[in-house]
């Protein structure tokens, strides 16, 4: 964050035709160390932890003050872990911590790695739909996942999810309304709020996943803990904000 352009500065504004988030929970202990104080993490049961797996299919994706016409479509997946963070001014902000991003277009890695800290990267991407059943994989990145959409009143909770429903499953869903990034040496944490409309997340039936990214931190107890999909949607990022710790 010492280079200015990389803090978020300026609004952002996009469509997501289809956002697909999977969370799994792991315990606290094993994911304490992946994020930089003072974020602490976001809890459930004061034992699990959760990273998450977002894929994003957005469109108009554009400066908040242009038109629709200059904006661009792409296809992104982040992969993160739900903190906490309190201000300066004592306020209590949930959101999610990002350890990398990934897109299907040169033009985004570029973009992105100017004006954020999320560590962009082009990977090739491959979608395919046999009616509802939906694959999205990557031979450069190595994951695959493979998931229905069905009925909600049809859908289990993943095997071994420590949730005991989906209303509690869905108070760690994504986004969350803050996204934070840490300067530890200038004890500053970069906070980008966002903003959307009509957010419904529907649980989705998963059949099969692997998430190279993920699986490489060998975590003993990880499960996946939900998994939902949230379509149509407006949403917008705020001009980050600086705030000392």
């Amino acid at each position: 964050m010492a280079n200015p352009l990389k803090n978020h500065p300026f609004a952002v504004s996009a469509h997501f035709d289809s956002s697909i988030i999977l969370t799994f929970s792991v315990d606290k202990n094993e994911l304490i160390d992946l994020i930089p104080k003072p974020l602490i993490l976001d809890l459930y049961l004061d034992k699990w932890a959760f990273i998450t797996v977002a894929m994003v299919d957005t469109k108009n994706l554009r400066p908040k003050a242009f038109p629709k016409i200059f904006g661009n479509d792409f296809f992104l997946i982040g992969y993160r872990i739900f903190v906490r963070y309190k201000t300066s001014t004592g306020r209590n902000l949930r959101g999610l911590y990002i350890l990398k991003s990934e897109t299907n277009k040169k033009k985004m890695e570029i973009l992105g790695n100017i004006f954020t800290n999320y560590n962009y990267q082009t990977i090739d991407l491959t979608q395919k739909d046999h009616n509802n059943q939906i694959e999205i994989s990557s031979k450069k990145s190595n994951f695959n996942i493979v998931f229905n959409r069905i009925d909600e009143e049809l859908i289990s909770l993943p095997e071994g999810s420590i949730f005991p429903n989906w209303k509690e499953a869905r108070k760690f869903v994504g986004p969350m309304p803050f996204t934070f990034q840490v300067n530890q040496e200038q004890k500053k944490v970069l906070i980008i709020e966002g903003l959307r409309d009509n957010w419904k997340s529907n649980p989705i039936q998963v059949q099969s996943s692997y998430v190279d990214f993920i699986n490489r931190f060998g975590f003993k107890s990880i499960k996946l803990a939900n998994a939902f999909e949230i379509i149509d949607v407006d949403y917008d990022w705020k001009k980050g904000v600086l705030d000392t710790w």
